[in-house]
């Protein structure tokens, strides 16, 4: 029969190095001692035919099977190919790293391929029918009858069976669903239908109701148009009134220009006549210059004429004397001469004087070094402190942006939000480690779109918290603030708390996921772990659009909260029936983001601005090192310059004083010479008296010009005075026009402060109107249809506003008992149309398959009964033959097709009764002997190649033993019939032996290994002693 096995190949598997044997083709009596190999053999069977080590009861690993003390083994089973020629080889390998490798036919496959082989010969090593190992022998009697019906539908009879077997059972079971879910929609459609008949009254005066507030509703919408139109009004207005100031201011800019133009024209000729004044003023001053020299002069004549006159008289008194002084004249002279040779000759100091020049011009040298070290310096504070300057201006800005978060916070509800930051701000020197807060001003969002979805995902109250880091921080903050109505949050840093790096899975990656919620802000750390272990923000995943179309599929990645540009979704399970429920919100634009402030920016500029402070504060200390050094070098230089120049003054004086007396004497010798060759006395007094008239005459000649001078002089101051007068009344104008020109540069600030003043009126109307309309636009968006709903409305606030009112009177004047009636109304239809729906579909599907069961049912259950019937009328008779009694019948329940089953009863009493095979009521050999002949009786109905029994006759009575084996024989000895293989420790004597039977003796043990080699081909007893021919060993 195809699908036999022809040969069994083991090696190092289990007990046995190596084993080679030929089964026959029919009836195999596999016998040995316990513990000979006899279950190995059967192991390996079931092993290298693709089946698992819990089939076997014995190991769970197959790295177990590997014989103790070896690597690797392998198991090699030949079977019978649909010729008896075609021999199918499948070699499974193992090792003790319970890995596998599978060769088909001496090639390697994968084992599906081996599986589908194994399939096509129906060869099924997990059905307890066909193979029933030892450690499994028990379990076959535990079969329920549903059991034992799927077992022997899979291995007798037609191979459809089974498989219309479980579509009954499939078919029945959706059939009972279908029919209680008839049921129970039609008596549910039965309530809902009574329940809304009761309710279409209340129904008609709720809808009444609802147009009402609808219409109310409607109105609101419009109420914020209408204060848009009231602000945008008062912003046209405020805006007039800016260009009204624009336009003054324009004015007086105008009419400042047209003043100012003749003070520049004033002040061009005032300087014109000063300069004439000025140059006028020189000529007088080189006048008065002039006459008086010329004074001198005069004055120098007349001292001469009257020196002349007076020595005229001294010439005549001095006459007597005049030997007396020639005497005296060389005396002195004499005495000059003398004082001349005495005196010391002065060396001057060359070296010294030498020496403080070198000294001199090595400061010098030094303070031309320190100059560039303190200008480059000077140039380095310079621009440190433009830095300094742009950074504290970058710090004001980002104050600004502070202000314009607080203010955000302030329009959430947080009203005293600016009193708590100014509050922390003051007091900061109290805390012990950083306090930081609002959380807002805290976190920096660069993608406004992440802006949106952290806004959305974290709790409002956290974005007005402020966060401690020290437990004393956070008593003496809640203790002070609690009148401002600002929470307080304290982060403990936890080194066992620290996450994971985050990752980004390819399945993620696949579905538009790119990042998580705590990866898209910038915040210090005690921030951004509140506000991820508060909110939860580790967990909550950042998709793309594809992630929108693909939200099913993300669920399956264990992710349970994420965002698309669109939608957010969550999941939750229900704590107590364990089911999925998901929620998806639209996503909402952020509010609080509007202008972020970059906390780490500013903490680098705070830290920027420290840094320069110091580094301009160091500098500066070193400039004024070096200004001292460079002092004290100056000093230096100085003292060793004043030295110098005392030194050499000492020899210039030195030398004046030889000059002097040496002059001294020459005066001395020329006087002598001169008396010596004076003339007589009226010669000198005639000489003399000539000479005072030349100089008499020079006097006239300067009087005579100082007259000149004079007449020009007063000239001169006149042209002065008439300049002077005319700068004096210009100055006079120019200070008269410019008091105008400051009192209309008043006005022009005026005019200019009035337009900032406009301006910011204006910014401020328009920041309102801007509020007003995205105010409006939240209410409700302008759409032609709204448009024309708006026209029939009143057209100002007051009597909107009174509309209103009326509209929600008469609404609310309309009571009902339950509030909910129009919701439950139109739900409950919404509920009879989907059953009425899916009561129809039902009961069509009811109908199909109650035909599909029917047609089922016709072809598998006489095919069942048939096959059962043969199975019994064997069994029965096979019992009959032991003088015992047994029947199998079919337990048939209806349509509940899962609950059908085969039921063995036997008897092995006369005066007993037929009872259902258990343990309960049959012994272990009792039971032996049930289960071998129920396998007896599907021996010629079974469509597999070969079956396998282990020690199955172990319990049994000898007799009973005996009876089973003959009809065993006989069963194997039929033609097609399969290959039979029946494990046992021991045979009884003298039982009858067919030519379909074939002995395999197990011989195992430590003096075989010689003899072994002689079988070691696998051939039989007779071929290797050459007795009998070829055939069964």
């Amino acid at each position: 029969m195809p699908g036999n096995i022809t040969e069994i190949e083991l090696h190092n598997f289990m007990t046995f190095n190596h084993l080679k044997c030929k089964p026959g083709s029919r009836l195999n009596l596999v016998i040995g001692p316990n513990g000979s190999g006899k279950s190995s053999l059967v192991c390996a069977i079931a092993l290298g035919l693709g089946g698992e080590p819990q089939l076997l009861g014995r190991a769970t690993s197959i790295g177990a099977f590997v014989k103790r003390g070896e690597e690797s083994g392998y198991t090699k089973i030949t079977l019978r190919g649909e010729t008896e020629e075609q021999q199918i080889s499948i070699m499974r390998k193992i090792d003790t790293r319970n890995k596998s490798e599978w060769l088909f036919n001496g090639k390697a496959v994968p084992k599906k391929e081996v599986v589908e082989v194994i399939q096509r010969f129906n060869i099924q090593v997990n059905n307890l029918t066909q193979f029933l190992p030892q450690d499994r022998v028990c379990e076959f009697a535990k079969l329920t009858p549903v059991q034992l019906l799927e077992e022997t539908e899979k291995a007798v009879g037609d191979p459809q069976l089974p498989i219309h077997h479980r579509a009954l059972i499939e078919k029945s079971k959706e059939l009972k669903n279908i029919e209680r879910a008839v049921e129970k929609n039609g008596e549910t459609l039965n309530q809902l239908k009574a329940l809304i008949a009761e309710q279409e009254k209340d129904v008609a005066r709720v809808r009444q109701r609802e147009e009402l507030l609808a219409k109310a509703a409607s109105m609101k919408k419009k109420l914020p148009w209408l204060k848009y139109d009231m602000k945008k009004a008062e912003y046209m207005e405020a805006k007039a009134q800016e260009n009204d100031a624009k336009k003054k201011l324009d004015e007086a800019a105008k009419i400042l220009n047209d003043l100012k133009e003749p003070v520049e024209i004033q002040k061009q000729e005032k300087a014109r006549l000063e300069s004439k004044s000025k140059k006028i003023g020189i000529l007088i001053n080189e006048n008065a210059k002039m006459r008086s020299e010329l004074l001198e002069m005069e004055n120098g004549l007349g001292v001469r004429v009257r020196g002349n006159y007076q020595e005229i008289e001294d010439l005549k008194k001095q006459e007597e004397s005049r030997q007396q002084r020639i005497l005296k004249a060389k005396e002195d002279l004499h005495a000059a001469i003398s004082e001349l040779k005495n005196m010391p000759v002065y060396k001057p100091p060359t070296e010294e004087i030498e020496r403080l020049r070198s000294q001199i011009l090595e400061l010098e040298v030094s303070l031309k070094e320190k100059r560039p070290q303190k200008l480059e310096m000077e140039n380095q504070i310079k621009q440190k402190r433009v830095s300094l300057r742009q950074c504290t201006d970058r710090l004001k800005d980002m104050e600004n942006t502070s202000t314009k978060l607080l203010h955000a916070l302030r329009n959430q509800g947080a009203e005293r939000i600016f009193d708590a930051y100014n509050w922390v701000q003051e007091h900061r020197h109290e805390f012990n480690k950083e306090v930081y807060g609002p959380v807002l001003l805290e976190v920096n969002v660069d993608d406004r779109v992440h802006a949106d979805y952290l806004e959305g995902h974290v709790a409002n109250y956290i974005w007005k918290s402020f966060i401690t880091q020290d437990s004393g921080d956070r008593d003496h903050l809640v203790k002070n603030l609690r009148s401002f109505d600002v929470p307080v949050l304290n982060y403990v840093d936890k080194e066992s708390s620290r996450k994971k790096p985050f990752e980004i899975s390819e399945e993620m990656h696949a579905l538009g996921i790119y990042s998580r919620l705590d990866q898209v802000f910038n915040a210090p750390l005690a921030v951004r772990e509140v506000l991820i272990s508060q909110s939860g923000l580790d967990r909550s995943y950042i998709g793309s659009k594809e992630t929108d179309q693909r939200a099913d599929e993300v669920s399956n990645l264990g992710i349970s909260d994420f965002w698309t540009p669109e939608n957010h979704y969550r999941w939750s399970t229900s704590r107590y029936g364990g089911h999925s429920s998901a929620i998806v919100e639209s996503v909402d634009r952020s509010k609080l983001f509007l202008c972020s402030l970059d906390g780490g920016e500013v903490e680098k500029l705070k830290t920027r601005k420290i840094e320069l402070e110091e580094s301009i504060n160091d500098l500066e200390e070193s400039v004024g090192s070096l200004k001292t050094e460079q002092r004290h070098l100056e000093d230096e230089a100085a003292k060793l310059q004043k030295e110098r120049e005392e030194i050499i003054s000492i020899a210039q004086h030195e030398k004046k004083k030889r000059r002097e007396m040496e002059n001294r004497i020459n005066q001395k010798k020329k006087k002598l010479e001169s008396m010596e060759k004076e003339d007589d006395l009226d010669t000198a007094i005639a000489k003399l008296i000539d000479e005072a008239a030349k100089c008499n005459n020079e006097r006239f000649h300067c009087a005579m010009k100082f007259k000149n001078l004079l007449v020009e002089a007063v000239s001169h101051k006149q042209n002065f005075a008439e300049k002077h007068l005319a700068s004096i009344e210009l100055d006079a104008k120019i200070r008269e026009l410019e008091a105008n020109i400051k009192q209309h540069e008043k006005a022009a600030l005026q005019a200019s402060m009035h337009l900032e003043d406009s301006k910011k009126v204006v910014e401020d109307y328009r920041q309102q109107l801007s509020a007003a309309k995205r105010h409006a636009e939240s209410i409700a968006a302008i759409t032609p249809e709204l448009e024309k709903e708006f026209l029939e409305m009143p057209t100002t606030i007051e009597e909107l506003e009174a509309a209103i009112q009326d509209n929600v009177s008469q609404a609310n004047s309309m009571l009902f008992l339950n509030n909910n009636i129009l919701a439950e109304y139109e739900h409950r239809k919404r509920q009879i149309e989907g059953i009425e729906t899916k009561l129809d579909a039902d009961k069509n599907e009811l109908t199909r398959h109650k035909t599909e069961v029917d047609n089922l049912k016709q072809s598998w259950l006489p095919t069942l009964r048939n096959l059962v019937s043969q199975i019994n009328e064997t069994f029965s008779r096979n019992f009959q033959e032991m003088a015992v009694a047994g029947e199998v019948s079919l337990d048939e329940h209806g349509v509940d097709f899962d609950q059908y089953g085969i039921l063995i009863k036997v008897k092995f009493r006369q005066a007993g009764e037929l009872q259902v095979l258990s343990a309960h009521h049959q012994s272990g050999g009792e039971r032996s002997v049930s289960t071998i002949l129920y396998l007896v009786s599907l021996q010629d109905l079974t469509n597999c190649p070969f079956r396998v029994v282990d020690e199955i006759n172990q319990g049994m009575d000898p007799i009973n033993e005996r009876k089973m084996f003959q009809q065993l024989v006989r069963a194997a000895s039929q033609l097609n019939t399969p290959q039979c293989f029946l494990l046992t420790p021991k045979l009884l004597p003298d039982l009858e032996y067919s030519e379909a039977c074939s002995i395999l003796n197990i011989v195992n043990g430590p003096w075989i290994e010689q003899p072994s080699k002689v079988w070691s081909s696998g051939d039989c007893w007779g071929t290797v002693t050459g007795l009998v021919e070829e055939g069964r060993c």
